[in-house]
């Protein structure tokens, strides 16, 4: 028989524990070996157990969801799923669990239950992918790129398309912050997360950086220097009308993610060309593969982040291996490597 996974799931609510236990174990490759009702049970715990992943709720009494990872990243070696509310301070609270080191984080089931399956298939795939590895890598302190002299500077690139998933957050908080605020073009990213969450994240990134970071909504005009969030729940399409490029954002209910990085890829490259520039950071899976391949037919560039900085060498190794990287560099090497690109 292979080897189940191993999970602990911390929670304060007695539903949302046997409620988690339930989803889990519904599958034989992954077995509950423990449950804890606040932070200090699980702390203790994961540290007697050593399971293979825990889950952790961000707000519990006692000891909370932060103080608790912040205790086992310093300790173990094993990886947190943060479960987390459907709320600005769920959110919040959730990201600063991320860069200390919980790899990834799912939402609640919302006041309904109405989606207790979808909220159940994207645990366990988690689990799945997190099981085995170790927490994110705090990276060194955020080192911003400075541009030399603005006079008689171009861009040879008009759009940068980042996409991002497990690890994207923190990945994230260390590339776009590092930008120049005269960074010249267009960013655009999607992060696969729940619907609610990508308000926070373009909240978040904008206090940390020079660029200026909002989460995108229908209309809105791209410009160059300007940090685009993809909101969770729609697809992205651009539309371009002489100069001036705009966010369409429609429904999607037949693709795996929404947004998708393939979707950002593909309008990017039909709407800017050879212009283009997609970089794909960490996650599971393939998405953004398919749309690489267009942005690379188009004649864009491509950048992959690596596997030693990567909390899931998924997305990127598949655009790789597909042939559609230019370059591979480490997370702490991509701003300095768009600068270089798009300024001549």
């Amino acid at each position: 028989m292979p080897h189940r996974i191993k999970v602990l799931v911390a929670d304060d609510s007695a539903f949302m524990r046997r409620a988690i236990v339930a989803m889990l174990e519904a599958h034989d490759d992954i077995g509950v070996v423990a449950t804890a009702r606040n932070g200090e049970e699980a702390v203790a715990k994961t540290l007697a157990l050593l399971p293979d992943v825990v889950t952790m709720d961000v707000a519990m009494p006692e000891v909370d969801g932060l103080e608790a990872v912040r205790r086992i990243v310093a300790q173990a070696h094993v990886p947190i799923i943060m479960v987390s509310a459907h709320t600005r301070a769920g959110a919040e609270t959730t990201f600063k669990a991320l860069e200390l080191g919980a790899v990834d984080f799912v939402a609640k089931p919302d006041a309904a239950y109405a989606n207790i399956e979808n909220v159940a298939l994207d645990l366990v795939e988690k689990v799945r992918g997190c099981a085995g590895r170790a927490q994110v890598r705090v990276p060194a302190p955020i080192k911003r790129v400075t541009l030399p002299g603005a006079e008689g500077r171009r861009s040879a690139y008009a759009c940068v398309a980042i996409g991002a998933s497990t690890g994207g957050p923190v990945a994230l908080s260390h590339v776009i912050p590092a930008l120049p605020g005269d960074f010249p073009a267009a960013v655009l990213v999607v992060q696969h997360m729940p619907v609610g969450f990508t308000p926070a994240l373009a909240k978040r990134l904008d206090g940390l950086s020079k660029l200026r970071v909002r989460e995108g909504c229908e209309g809105m005009v791209l410009e160059p220097g300007g940090v685009t969030i993809v909101p969770a729940g729609r697809q992205l399409a651009l539309q371009r009308n002489g100069e001036r490029v705009s966010l369409r954002l429609c429904d999607d209910e037949d693709s795996l993610h929404v947004p998708s990085v393939d979707a950002l890829a593909s309008e990017v490259a039909q709407a800017y060309g050879a212009a283009s520039i997609g970089v794909v950071l960490t996650g599971m899976g393939r998405d953004g593969t398919d749309g690489l391949q267009r942005l690379k037919e188009r004649g864009g560039y491509v950048i992959g982040q690596d596997e030693a900085t990567c909390v899931v060498y998924g997305m990127p190794r598949a655009a790789a291996l597909a042939g559609f990287v230019d370059r591979v560099a480490p997370l702490s090497e991509i701003p300095e490597i768009l600068c270089g690109l798009c300024i001549t």
